[in-house]
């Protein structure tokens, strides 16, 4: 239990300073100036890299090192992906908010524009990493970034179908026009079966640590249960008023108003999906 409790707390952490990390950077990014953005994901680059090696070392590892190994790669890997969307250097071809009183069908496609690219990422990077985890001794790496990409893919499609409360106090510039795609509703019927799922998956981990062993399994489904266990959280957020954004505001610098948006006028022949 005392491996259990650890990992945890390293997931805990893991995930709270990562994700403050990312912030902070594309909040400095924000601050500097026109071409920083693209600057910021090119000089992490390296993290990616890293991201990848470990994960291909800690396959053959089935102890608890190698667990730890495979879940600080996975968080490598999502993180540089992650930032890279912020700094809009992968995002989706269309850049324009989605203008008011759109039919469901084409706020989708607008929706979907916006962020395709960074969608196609991740679910290239997460068959590519299941097919190298195949029979491999060691797949937690896979199973942590899984975890993140089913828990990411749910809540934007909450944020699309609507949810009480959207925080939007730590979008950067190059995704100022992302909330015009979101929604402020009441429910949605997905997000009753997303907690639900997430809940049931937070209890399979805690289900299999309760019955594991070997050291590398017991650190692995305590990393896995943790990771999941705030995914769900993350989800309560969108409906609970806690001030999560008091999480990592404290260690940001103040954003620099940003000038009113000059869009381009549309063209007579644009898609909706604003190619």
């Amino acid at each position: 239990m005392t491996a259990a409790w650890t990992a945890a707390l390293v997931a805990l952490f893991a995930w709270w300073f990562s994700t403050g990390i990312i912030l902070l950077a594309v909040r400095l990014a924000d601050r500097t100036g026109p071409g920083a953005h693209r600057q910021c994901a090119l000089l992490t680059l390296p993290v990616l890299a890293l991201g990848l090696a470990g994960f291909r070392e800690s396959l053959p590892m089935d102890g608890a090192e190698g667990a730890y190994l495979g879940f600080l790669a996975a968080l490598a890997i999502w993180g540089w992906v992650e930032l890279a969307f912020l700094t809009g250097v992968l995002t989706g071809p269309n850049t324009r908010p989605c203008p008011p009183g759109r039919p469901e069908w084409e706020r989708f496609i607008r929706a979907w524009g916006t962020i395709a690219w960074h969608e196609m990422a991740l679910v290239a990077l997460t068959i590519g990493l299941g097919l190298a985890a195949w029979e491999a001794p060691n797949p937690t790496g896979f199973y942590c970034f899984a975890v993140l990409f089913f828990a990411r893919v749910s809540a934007k499609l909450n944020l699309f179908f609507g949810v009480p409360r959207i925080n939007v106090a730590f979008l950067p510039r190059p995704l100022a026009h992302l909330p015009s795609h979101f929604r402020i509703a009441r429910r949605n019927r997905l997000y009753p079966v997303s907690v639900t799922a997430l809940s049931l998956a937070t209890g399979c981990w805690l289900e299999r640590l309760w019955w594991a062993e070997a050291p590398g399994e017991v650190v692995g489904y305590a990393l896995l249960a943790t990771l999941t266990g705030l995914a769900l959280l993350e989800h309560w957020f969108m409906v609970l008023p806690l001030p999560d954004e008091r999480l990592w505001r404290w260690m940001l610098p103040a954003p620099v108003p940003a000038p009113a948006p000059r869009q381009p006028p549309l063209r007579p022949t644009e898609d909706a999906h604003g190619l």
